[in-house]
């Protein structure tokens, strides 16, 4: 418990600096690209109906299908982030909070297209035919030694963080009497599996899963929220009041200030899209696009699934009241709604949702956490380092990690700030790879 406070203390001191930096930013290059968010939409449909234009050696090097890509970062991204995020940024901030986590999607768009079109713009091919790329190649450009930083941090930010998801979902698993170390073992051997298969297994595999689970977790959630009209329109009216008044205390909910929930909105936004972090343009990168800015573009507007997913995780969370229990725990709030708003289903689907939701999160970050690995060491060892990443998923599962946690919080805020500097040093630096082509 005195680490948790040290962390959360941590965490208090740094969230708001954070916040700052990330808005800025994120004005600051909507602005320079002349609002592009906006203007590339044409281009984005565009790449959905007719493709994008491949590399002519994309054969010969290991990459994948732009929209294998895509659905490989957003497996990542559409993760317990979008389903426990908005949970925790209404406890903290109230009903308000969600609106800013909303609101700040639109700047992460643009965050997300900078760091994915000069995350391709930079990557290395090397004689075997591996992809280097990545914050710690593009980083390289603004310094080598916050190149070296990020790569060091990030690695075992991967591996750590997908423990903590094996936790998750075992935790659930345990409700329903399958044994944690169950849980753990496949996992772990799942992980094997798919990522000895290289890049282009896991692009297969995240394509397959990713719309299975985003049908099952929504058509569930609608069903939820339409039983009752009232309770949604009251929902949706206190999220706009909540977002420029205080909110008072109630139930379990402290009250908060319109800085705190706006505050706790855009912090928890920044994770829940990963924009800005640098960890989505791992994947991205890999995609067998000739022009840079097309991944990026199809990179910004996946931001749109985060908004829209964090939007109903939070709907759920304000049209039951459930935030507004005495002594309910945050992480197991959906889990209730589901199983109790829909008894005869809602506690199988959203198992259902949640092991596709935390499997593909840990498949993607496994996969980052390769790439990052592997850009370190020019592909040497990689085997060694999976078998790392499948004993901590083990062993993820077993433990309960409220620290660890804490401590992947911190740990993504010593590479986020960098690495969002960084992006927008680049983008005065080299103004021209942000054209679209």
């Amino acid at each position: 418990m005195s680490v948790l406070d040290v962390l959360d203390g941590i965490l208090r001191v740094l969230q708001r600096p954070v916040v700052i930096i990330f808005l800025s930013v994120g004005v600051v290059l909507t602005i320079k690209t002349k609002f592009l968010q906006l203007r590339a939409f044409p281009r984005f449909w565009k790449l959905l109906t007719e493709g994008t234009k491949r590399e002519k050696d994309a054969g010969n090097i290991k990459t994948i299908n732009p929209i294998h890509a895509l659905f490989t970062a957003m497996a990542t991204t559409l993760g317990m982030g979008s389903i426990i995020g908005p949970s925790v940024a209404i406890m903290s901030g109230g009903p308000g909070a969600l609106f800013w986590m909303l609101g700040f999607g639109f700047f992460a768009g643009i965050l997300k297209f900078t760091e994915v079109t000069f995350a391709v713009q930079t990557r290395i091919k090397t004689k075997d035919g591996d992809v280097i790329s990545g914050p710690t190649q593009y980083l390289k450009f603004v310094s080598s030694w916050l190149a070296s930083w990020y790569g060091l941090i990030i690695i075992f930010v991967f591996a750590i963080w997908s423990g903590v998801q094996a936790n998750t979902l075992a935790g659930i698993f345990a409700m329903e009497n399958v044994p944690q170390w169950q849980t753990g073992l496949a996992l772990a051997i799942l992980v094997l599996l798919v990522l000895s298969g290289g890049a282009k297994r896991v692009g297969l595999f995240a394509s397959r899963l990713v719309p299975v689970m985003c049908f099952f977790y929504v058509s569930f959630a609608f069903l939820i929220l339409f039983k009752d009209f009232t309770a949604l329109k009251a929902a949706l009216y206190s999220i706009f009041v909540g977002a420029f008044s205080p909110a008072a205390a109630a139930g379990g909910f402290l009250g908060a200030s319109v800085f705190t929930a706006m505050g706790s909105g855009i912090f928890k936004s920044i994770f829940a899209t990963e924009a800005g972090l640098g960890t989505s343009s791992i994947a991205h990168s890999v995609a067998d696009v000739k022009n840079p800015t097309d991944q990026g573009i199809l990179a910004m507007y996946s931001v749109v699934a985060d908004v829209f997913f964090s939007f109903l995780s939070g709907l759920l969370v304000l049209v039951t009241g459930i935030w507004l229990s005495e002594g309910a725990t945050v992480n197991t709030w959906i889990y209730a709604i589901f199983k109790h708003r829909v008894p005869t289903l809602g506690a199988f689907v959203l198992i259902i949702s949640v092991a596709l939701f935390v499997t593909t999160t840990i498949i993607g970050n496994s996969f980052n956490g390769t790439q990052s690995f592997a850009s370190i060491t020019k592909h040497k060892w990689v085997s060694l380092y999976l078998i790392f990443t499948a004993m901590v998923i083990f062993f993820g599962a077993l433990i309960p990690v409220p620290v660890v946690w804490k401590l992947v919080d911190v740990m993504i805020i010593l590479i986020a700030v960098p690495n969002v500097i960084g992006i927008a040093i680049l983008a005065f630096k080299k103004p021209d790879v942000l054209k679209i082509k």
